[in-house]
């Protein structure tokens, strides 16, 4: 008995082990914006989309294992490698584009922390400022007198990510989904509403005002890269150096990447199942604003109590994206001007201060019409950012190392390329998208 005791505990502290960025990755992917995304999916579609969220799940633990691979094989940092086989140019150039991205969407996480908290307490404008400048600074102070602050954002993410798990799976239960519906949906399909072609078009109206833009794919484009995030999977490569790991835990990064990516398909999952049962066809998806909306649609059926697990959920999954979206702008902007890229390195803070400052500006001065303008620029950041990542993501993870050996396996290197090309259609659609609405 006391053997298998002994034998249960080294399992478990190997699993310990062999977990934590991929944690983080998982959190900076899982924000207000994936919680929004799913439960329009879930209330638009039912279960009928579940196939697509585990195909980029997929896709995601291809990604985040060929990092993990790459970082711990590389001699030294991944963009300064890019620098050394391409030129620092092409470093410089993903570098800033990666940190404007995390700059541009930064605000989304600031109103997500206040979507969290607006159902539970009434804000006023002056609480709402309050708020968001007493969390960016704390989140400043931190970064200034916290030592060894990759381990304290592990801990802290794992913490946070156990808040999102509680909170989505209580409410979850209680909406007893139908497990035939949800199987279902694991079966490859589309539903009629996807039928009217994959890239968006202008409908002409009925009188004499302007068409209007119809795209019924851009909830699923959404679910898709909420999902797979290629700049969350490149900070993989980041997060297994700063954790310490070398070419002798490969089999640590492969747990790490499963356990991430289960968990982030899983919460996401869980989200999606919970509004299919709940909200679809009883409120238009279109109703569902922000985050905090799917919370006050699910008071009344399930009370105040399953809505304050919600709202914790939410608030965790906002405030974990909001600290490490803004790190990892900061990182890559470092690496690419070839700057020392650890967490605890000056210019990384610095960086990721710049990130912060911005997020929280635009939340606080701009009006939802205002922002429509930072939208369309971070869209167009993406387009150009998103298969810039991909292809140097790849081609790291073909390079040999002095054995002769590839850095990532043949199976890595195969999903990596084809999440590559996914990246690259949807920046051609995003393209075509923004073309459209700008030219008409």
């Amino acid at each position: 008995m006391a053997i298998s005791n002994k034998t249960d505990s080294s399992f478990f502290q190997r699993v310990i082990r062999g977990i934590g960025p991929a944690i983080i990755v998982a959190c900076i992917v899982l924000g207000p914006g994936s919680i929004l995304t799913s439960s329009k999916v879930g209330c638009q579609f039912g279960f009928e989309l579940a196939w697509i969220l585990v195909a980029a799940g997929v896709l995601m633990f291809g990604a985040i294992a060929t990092a993990s691979r790459v970082g711990v094989s590389l001699e030294q940092s991944p963009f300064t490698e890019l620098a050394c086989r391409l030129g620092r140019p092409f470093a410089v150039l993903v570098g800033i584009n990666v940190f404007l991205i995390a700059s541009c969407f930064q605000y989304s996480n600031n109103l997500g922390v206040l979507a969290a908290i607006e159902p539970l307490v009434e804000l006023t404008p002056v609480t709402r400022a309050l708020i968001l400048l007493g969390l960016n600074l704390f989140i400043v102070a931190c970064l200034f007198g916290v030592q060894k602050l990759y381990r304290r954002i592990e801990h802290l993410m794992m913490f946070l990510m156990g808040l999102m798990l509680l909170g989505f799976l209580v409410n979850l239960m209680l909406a007893r989904p139908s497990l035939i519906g949800l199987l279902a949906g694991l079966v490859p399909g589309l539903p009629d509403g996807l039928s009217g072609g994959f890239f968006p078009r202008l409908e002409a109206a009925s009188d004499s005002s302007p068409p209007t833009m119809v795209d019924p794919w851009i909830t699923v484009q959404g679910l898709i890269v909420t999902s797979f995030s290629i700049a969350g999977a490149f900070y993989q490569a980041h997060l297994v150096r700063e954790k310490g790991w070398t070419t002798d835990q490969t089999r640590h990064g492969l747990v790490d990447s499963f356990i991430g990516t289960a968990v982030l398909i899983g919460v996401t999952l869980m989200i999606m199942a919970t509004s299919a049962t709940v909200l679809s066809k009883r409120i238009a998806p279109e109703d569902l604003k922000s985050a905090g909306d799917v919370a006050i649609q699910l008071e009344p059926l399930f009370g105040s109590a399953a809505k304050w697990l919600f709202c914790i959920g939410i608030l965790a999954g906002a405030i974990s994206s909001f600290l490490v979206n803004s790190i990892l702008g900061g990182t890559f902007l470092a690496d690419g001007l070839g700057q020392n890229a650890r967490i605890d390195s000056k210019w990384t803070k610095i960086y990721t201060i710049g990130a912060l400052a911005i997020g929280m500006v635009v939340a606080l001065v701009t009006t939802p019409d205002g922002r429509v303008p930072l939208i369309i620029f971070a869209q167009a950041m993406t387009v150009l950012g998103g298969p810039l990542l991909a292809f140097s993501l790849l081609y790291l993870a073909i390079q040999k190392e002095s054995s002769g050996k590839r850095i990532a396996d043949a199976w890595m290197i195969g999903l990596t390329a084809i999440g590559a090309i996914v990246v690259m259609v949807l920046a051609m659609r995003t393209l075509f998208r923004i073309c459209l609405a700008t030219f008409g």
